[in-house]
């Protein structure tokens, strides 16, 4: 949970929630080694009453200093893996510019 907003998120006043996982290790995927990613996305799951969650990932490399996901391992490691969970509410991108340049949007759309 946030530090800085989780009281917040608990009340129950949000709908949704687009939570960043990237930039922050203990949270993010890493390649072939997913529990981390499948344990913090629970504890968002679990933790705020929110309709839908939403996955912040960087579109590019470039667009982060850490967590960028292949789109490859993406559509076949992590988004397998929450889209069973009814709180599961797509995919965000930082930012619109990267996602131009890298098409990344285009390659996922499909999956998401």
């Amino acid at each position: 949970m946030d530090a800085w907003i989780g009281n917040a998120l608990t009340t129950g006043l949000f709908d949704y929630v687009w939570v960043q996982f990237y930039n922050n290790p203990p949270c993010q995927y890493n390649p072939g080694e997913i529990s981390n990613f499948e344990d913090a996305w629970k504890q968002w799951i679990s933790g705020i009453p929110a309709n839908k969650i939403f996955l912040g990932l960087p579109a590019s490399p470039t667009a982060a200093g850490t967590g960028f996901i292949p789109a490859a391992d993406l559509t076949s490691t992590v988004l397998p893996a929450i889209k069973g969970s009814a709180k599961y509410g797509g995919v965000m991108l930082w930012s619109r510019y990267d996602d131009v340049q890298s098409g990344y949007s285009s390659s996922i759309k499909s999956h998401v």
